[in-house]
C-alpha cells in the first residue's frame, strides 16, 4: 500500500463526480484519523449487542435499518448502547439517506472525538463511492516522462528521448481532433490488477512545451474538447530515431508488451525520420488496437491466409 495517508478530512473535501456530499455534525477532533483500507462496516449486529469481530477501525455506515433501530430505543437504552459502542475508537460514522442521529449519539461522538457525517446518498451508492475513492487513493502509482493522448478512444502513451518529437506529434493529433491527457510528466495509477490510469500533474495540466514557441495551454487554444483529465493506458508507443541496419517489426504478428506497475500493455516501436508522418501512424496503431480488442488480428489473419494459400499451391503441384 502506498505511503500516502488518506484522512477523514480528505474524504470530506473531495469535489466533482465523487463528491459524497458529506456534512460534519460532530466529532471534529477526529478528522485527522487515517483511513487505512477501503473496507467498510455496517454495525447492525454490533448495535444489537454482538461485539465479537466488531471492525471498529473501519468506516461505520448507518443505513436506514441501523438508524431506525436507534430511533426505536428509549433514552436509557440509547445511553447503554452508545456507552458500549463508543468505548471503541471508531474511525467515523456516516449516516446515509439524509438521516440524522439523535443528540445523545452526537454528544458521545463529540466527547470521544469520533466524526459523525451525514449524506443524502443512498447506502449502496455511498458504499460504492467510498470504496472506489479509498482504493484509488492508495493505488500504486508512478510518474513517467512521456505524453499521453486519447486517439480514437484509445489511451496512447508516447515515450522516447527528450527532443524526439513527442509533444509535436501530440500537437498534430490534437489538431486532427484527438485529445491531450498529459504532456512531459504522466502520473500513472494501477487501479486494479490490470488497469492503468494516466493523468497529468495538477500544476501543469493541459499545458504543453513546444520548442520554438514555449509553453501553451491546449485547452485555451483548441477548446475544452481537446483535453481530458485522465485516460486508461492501452498502448505504449516508443518514438526513436531511425537506426540504419536495425530490424523493425514489419508484420506485427508477435505483440510486445511494456510493463508499468506490474501491468503489461501492448508496446510498439516507431522509428522516426524525416518524411514519416508519425501522427498518422499513431492513429493507425490506435485503430488497430481497437480492432484487436474486438478480436480482429489483421496480421495473424493475413499470415493464416498466406499459409493456406501455400498449402493449396503445394497440393496442386503434387
Amino acid at each position: 500500500m502506498s505511503a500516502k495517508k488518506f484522512r477523514i478530512a480528505d474524504l470530506i473535501s473531495i469535489k466533482g463526480k465523487l463528491d459524497l456530499g458529506l456534512t460534519l455534525v460532530a466529532g471534529a477532533a477526529g478528522l485527522d484519523k487515517v483511513i487505512k483500507g477501503s473496507e467498510i462496516n455496517r454495525p447492525g449486529l454490533t448495535l444489537a449487542g454482538f461485539y465479537e469481530f466488531f471492525a471498529f477501525d473501519r468506516i461505520q455506515i448507518f443505513g436506514l435499518g441501523e438508524t431506525a433501530f436507534l430511533h426505536g430505543l428509549d433514552d436509557a437504552r440509547k445511553r447503554e448502547v452508545y456507552e458500549k459502542l463508543f468505548s471503541y475508537d471508531m474511525l467515523c460514522c456516516i449516516f446515509s439517506h439524509g438521516e440524522r442521529p439523535d443528540d445523545i449519539f452526537l454528544d458521545f461522538s463529540e466527547e470521544r472525538g469520533i466524526p459523525v457525517l451525514l449524506t443524502g446518498l443512498e447506502t449502496t451508492r455511498l458504499i460504492t463511492l467510498i470504496t472506489h475513492i479509498i482504493e484509488e487513493a492508495y493505488s500504486p502509482s508512478i510518474t513517467l516522462h512521456g505524453t499521453l493522448v486519447e486517439v480514437f478512444g484509445i489511451g496512447v502513451l508516447l515515450t522516447g528521448k527528450s527532443g524526439i518529437g513527442k509533444s509535436e506529434c501530440a500537437l498534430e493529433l490534437i489538431e486532427r481532433g484527438h485529445r491531450l491527457v498529459a504532456d512531459d510528466l504522466v502520473e500513472v495509477k494501477r487501479l486494479d490488477e490490470y488497469l492503468l490510469m494516466g493523468s497529468g500533474s495538477e500544476i501543469i495540466k493541459h499545458h504543453m512545451e513546444i520548442r520554438g514557441i514555449g509553453i501553451i495551454n491546449v485547452r485555451d487554444i483548441f477548446g475544452i474538447r481537446s483535453v481530458r483529465n485522465r485516460k486508461r493506458i492501452e498502448l505504449v508507443a516508443l518514438l526513436e530515431e531511425w537506426q540504419s541496419g536495425k530490424e523493425y517489426d514489419r508484420l506485427g504478428i508477435e505483440e510486445e508488451v511494456y510493463t508499468i506497475l506490474d501491468v503489461d500493455s501492448p508496446y510498439i516501436t516507431i522509428p522516426v525520420r524525416p518524411g514519416r508522418n508519425i501522427p498518422i501512424i499513431i492513429e493507425t496503431a490506435a485503430l488497430n488496437r481497437r480492432l484487436k480488442k474486438m478480436g480482429v488480428f489483421s496480421a495473424s489473419e493475413l499470415d493464416m491466409r498466406i499459409q493456406n494459400w501455400m498449402k493449396q499451391e503445394g497440393a496442386a503441384h503434387d
